[in-house]
């Protein structure tokens, strides 16, 4: 199963629950930097609760470094965005998927936007509502894909 990636999270709690959602479902979690706080921050101890001796997860200080590294692994980078190109149920995930997150309060940037391989969005019925919380958004991503790729079992 692929990998979640978060691109400059800010919200500890966020971070925490996200990475409780993998270590339960044993997907590997990657944050880029910079962060909006301390690794050793408390709210993100707390949100991932006594779970984080299974997340299999990697820092990577900047864009560039995440880069390199995803040019040694390969697969597709799948940007989830309020502007992506279609509703994310209808993509066709992929083994060897990275599926990324930007900050809660600017999304992704732009140049990653454009360097990803499918951009998707979660529907929403309410107009009024613009994003859903950023550990909603990849929890029902990750389940999408693992729903298609038959790992639900």
């Amino acid at each position: 199963m692929g990998q979640i990636v978060l691109i400059n999270p800010q919200i500890p709690p966020n971070t925490g629950n996200i990475a409780r959602t993998c270590a339960a479902t044993r997907t590997e979690l990657h944050l880029v930097g910079p962060l909006g706080f301390e690794i050793s921050d408390r709210y993100l101890k707390r949100a991932g609760l006594d779970y984080w001796p299974y997340v299999n997860w990697r820092y990577h200080p900047s864009l560039q470094d995440f880069q390199a590294f995803h040019q040694q692994r390969g697969g597709r980078w799948i940007g989830f965005s309020t502007s992506g190109r279609c509703s994310y149920v209808k993509l066709q995930f992929l083994p060897d998927d990275w599926l990324l997150f930007g900050s809660e309060t600017e999304g992704l940037p732009s140049d990653v936007l454009k360097a990803c391989a499918e951009t998707v969005y979660i529907p929403m019925s309410q107009p009024g509502v613009r994003s859903l919380n950023l550990s909603v958004s990849v929890a029902a991503g990750l389940f999408e894909a693992r729903r298609q790729l038959g790992y639900l079992e």
